[in-house]
């Protein structure tokens, strides 16, 4: 017989885990026991919202569940946007909760929420476990659906008594699990169609966001030779600094990407997933559309694609890859012309050296800094935009952000997910002041765990984003603004080091010393968003609307 918490740690290491991120609470005492004396280490963050963003930041990097935990009531209630966050971003993340005894209650109805039914809506399983016996398979389903595509969040409820309880279960070891792969028939359409074609072009959406089908993929583009544009989930699939790049659709329409793609005949849409807006390039009458993703299409007015591969997705572009014959009577031109467009406007802008700092400027001076597998951590502003569209991200998850439930105060939690998942790459979040100060806690964390991480705040003194669409829907400048602290000494507090940027030159400067030097270093940039209205809602949409393709 065990104690039924340490049968549940036993669990969650047959399960491979390697850290429990978040804030225990009194409910959660006889898990910690058991914890304390398990090789898995507890993360203790600041606030329960921060240890989910780590722990879905786990999950994104390494394919396997991140843990996180917290207690009852306000604890889990704390939870909820990370849940989302991992639901909608396609993270596989597990929360642990706690809950007061419920064979019998000594305090009424105090604190007590139904968590497990608030969690319905957004995760993929969730299930408060009533019997010790239980805990084996209900971690293991758990684990298991929380990394089946599309990956997500999971939820599993340890009531204080349920934790002392004592059984004689054992662990349910991992089963072998290989995924589907695409129907011949599909793979033979599929390459007929596009053989077919004049002038294909790949989509590649966050479902192919995966390490093997980033290996098939370049293979695929490298032998075909047609052109890809990627969704902001599906930055750095490929090398975005390679010959056939068009773009990332980090605007909703207007771009010169859409401008590439709309000469297309032919759709090959890789990874597609609902939540990053409705599909731009479907209408009827228009271009064709192969689906290609572990999961059918969900068809509605804006997308009916003509031919579903569906199955595991790097098996598929490889079978495609391996039959298909570059064809002679492509033609790629006008999709590249469009490329060239922005390239050039692009130039017009970055090199604007002006203080505040330009946000052209500022995407050019970051990429400059980065190695190819440096890893930047976008919080949710404007700047986004300005990143999606102009930093050529290198490799697989090296440009994180938050493209589905676009939340803000992620960025700083996710950038210490990443530093502790690649100790040895870079790794800088990049937040506004109004996102970076909803998770600003953490930077205790992060010099607690003695992470190496920069902090690069743009500041505007006003949530930027929504101001930027205040301006742009015509309304008066009202209710976006709002004071900040000192962000050096803020910094240094915690202990970590502060830097204040005074000119465009000193920005480089600073950038290349805060990651080349341990600790964490936050740097107050102070950004001119003054051009954001008539570059990316005015300038670009005439530019590429008046492209002669």
């Amino acid at each position: 017989m065990a104690k039924a918490s340490d049968l549940f740690i036993k669990c969650l290491e047959e399960e491979g885990v390697e850290y429990v991120f978040g804030v225990p609470g009194e409910e959660n005492l006889d898990f910690l026991d058991s914890l304390s004396r398990s090789d898995i280490k507890l993360i203790l963050t600041r606030h329960e919202q921060g240890a989910g963003f780590m722990a879905a930041t786990y999950g994104r990097h390494t394919g396997k569940t991140g843990v996180c935990l917290a207690t009852l009531g306000p604890g889990a209630t704390n939870f909820v946007t990370a849940a989302a966050y991992a639901q909608l971003g396609g993270m596989p993340m597990m929360m642990i909760t706690g809950q007061k005894p419920i064979k019998s209650s000594k305090q009424g109805r105090f604190q007590i929420l139904d968590v497990v039914d608030m969690m319905g809506p957004i995760t993929k399983f969730t299930h408060q476990l009533a019997s010790g016996d239980n805990i084996p398979s209900r971690v293991r389903e758990a684990f298991r659906l929380a990394e089946s595509e599309k990956p997500g969040a999971v939820h599993l409820e340890l009531p204080e008594d349920i934790a002392d309880e004592e059984t004689d279960s054992h662990p349910i070891t991992p089963s072998v699990n290989r995924r589907p792969v695409a129907e011949g028939k599909a793979i033979k359409a599929a390459r007929q169609k596009i053989e077919d074609a004049k002038c294909p072009v790949l989509v590649i959406g966050g479902g192919a966001n995966r390490t093997m089908t980033s290996r098939m993929l370049t293979q695929f583009v490298e032998k075909t030779g047609i052109p890809w544009a990627t969704t902001q989930l599906g930055k750095g699939v490929i090398d975005e600094t390679t010959d056939g790049y068009l773009g990332c659709a980090a605007l909703s329409a207007g771009d010169f990407v859409h401008r590439a793609i709309e000469s297309a005949d032919l759709i090959v849409n890789v990874g597609h997933d609902v939540i990053e807006k409705p599909p731009f390039f479907m209408k009827q009458g228009g271009a064709e559309v192969i689906h290609v993703s572990m999961n059918r299409a969900e068809v509605d007015p804006v997308y009916f694609p003509q031919i579903e591969v569906i199955g595991d997705i790097a098996n598929a572009v490889w079978q495609i890859k391996e039959d298909i014959q570059k064809q002679g009577h492509w033609n790629f031109d006008k999709m590249m012309k469009a490329r060239q467009a922005e390239v050039e406007h692009t130039a017009t802008l970055d090199n604007d050296v002006r203080f505040p700092i330009y946000p052209p400027h500022l995407v050019k001076a970051v990429r400059e800094v980065m190695p190819a597998d440096g890893i930047i951590c976008l919080d949710n502003g404007v700047y986004k935009i300005w990143f999606a569209r102009n930093y050529a991200a290198r490799q697989p998850n090296t440009v994180l952000l938050d493209n589905a439930l676009a939340t803000m105060g992620a960025g700083l939690p996710s950038a210490m997910g990443s530093a502790m998942v690649y100790p040895d790459r870079k790794v800088m979040a990049i937040c506004g002041d109004g996102g970076f100060m909803m998770n600003s806690q953490e930077m205790e964390t992060a010099v607690r765990l003695k992470l190496n991480i920069t902090v690069l705040i743009l500041r505007d003194d006003s949530y930027g984003m929504i101001r930027w669409k205040q301006a742009n829907m015509g309304f008066e400048d009202y209710g976006l603004t709002f004071g900040n602290p000192d962000f050096v000494k803020y910094a240094e507090s915690y202990g970590a080091y502060g830097h204040r940027i005074e000119s465009s030159e000193h920005l480089a400067e600073t950038l290349r010393h805060t990651l080349d030097t341990d600790g964490v270093h936050l740097i107050d940039c102070p950004v001119d968003y003054s051009d954001n209205d008539r570059i990316l809602n005015h300038e670009i949409k005439e530019l590429s609307a008046n492209l002669e393709l």
